[in-house]
């Protein structure tokens, strides 16, 4: 039997049994348990390093997370643990987010709303339709992908950028590499980021990005908050707009000049936080620890091990 710890009793329950699986809890903030655990299921949002008490249990072999994102928790879990993040689950949610807030940013739907508690007709003909926009998306793994199969029926001119150049799919015609951005970013009007945060995307949307885009074009972050340089942003919001679900820092505190910044529309941190989340992470979790009870390699490993899953 594979032993799996869940984060608390809710996730034990609504997952199920499973063949070959004995299900405990463990919530990282407790002691360590006395039972061989093989794999630790992460808490959902919580600080990654908790799971550095994982180096106190040496029968792990994985860490399941429930996000996509898996920031800081490379640096906590010990390195010969095997890491899965939650790959698929978020982007259905975080991708209509990104849509949402572009098509809110493009048409003006923050000044109607604040007209509205004002009692005021707002005059908002004129705004930039999505339609006929040149979207760049960086990021072209699931959620930027979710990102532009959204995009596609808005009738937008579409550009993908991943950390290489590839092929391209029933999407977009190629895949450009990041280092074309300098390239590409003079020519959009929309850009979406959608990447992981790892040491080559933080600060990645910065001053040369951002100096390089034209006046009034869109930036969506979706990503991490420490994608993108706060700094450079306050310095071209009003020359460049901006739609973000995410921030550095994070929360953002109440009297941060990015809440009244011109042009900026923050959200908190919402993109994957819908009713779609908790069935699709249950999904991905039968399917998952199902996988691993059987002796199979667990899908979706942001880092392997040399013994065990991956």
């Amino acid at each position: 039997m594979t032993v799996v710890s869940f984060p608390d009793q809710s996730w034990l329950d609504d997952v199920g049994p499973i063949e070959g699986v004995r299900a405990v809890v463990w919530d990282p903030r407790e002691p360590v348990p006395d039972l061989p655990v093989e794999v630790v299921v992460a808490p959902y949002l919580r600080p990654a390093r908790e799971l550095a008490a994982v180096a106190g249990m040496p029968s792990v072999r994985l860490v399941q997370l429930l996000t996509a994102g898996f920031d800081g928790v490379l640096e906590a879990v010990p390195e010969g643990v095997a890491v899965a993040n939650a790959d698929g689950v978020h982007d259905t949610s975080t991708a209509e987010l990104a849509v949402t807030l572009a098509l809110a940013a493009l048409r003006g739907i923050p000044e109607a709303v604040r007209s509205a508690t004002e009692g005021e007709w707002s005059r908002l003909a004129g705004r930039r339709a999505l339609a006929d926009r040149r979207v760049l998306v960086i990021g072209y793994g699931g959620v930027g992908r979710a990102v532009a199969r959204r995009l596609r029926p808005f009738e937008v001119a579409l550009t993908a950028v991943a950390s290489r150049a590839r092929a391209g799919d029933d999407l977009v015609d190629t895949v450009h590499g990041v280092d074309e951005l300098p390239a590409l970013l003079p020519g959009h009007d929309v850009v979406v980021v959608a990447v992981p945060l790892t040491d080559a995307t933080r600060g990645l949307v910065g001053e040369d990005l951002l100096a390089a885009l034209p006046d009034g074009a869109l930036v969506v972050n979706v990503a991490r908050g420490a994608v993108a340089d706060t700094g450079a942003i306050l310095r071209h919001a009003g020359r460049l707009a901006f739609a973000l679900d995410v921030t550095d820092p994070e929360p953002l505190p109440p009297d941060h000049p990015l809440w009244r910044a011109p042009g900026v529309l923050v959200t908190p941190h919402v993109g994957g936080a819908t009713s779609a989340f908790r069935p699709r992470a249950l999904a991905m979790l039968r399917a998952q620890l199902g996988r691993v009870a059987a002796g199979e390699k667990p899908h979706s490993l942001v880092r392997g091990a040399a013994d065990g899953p991956g």
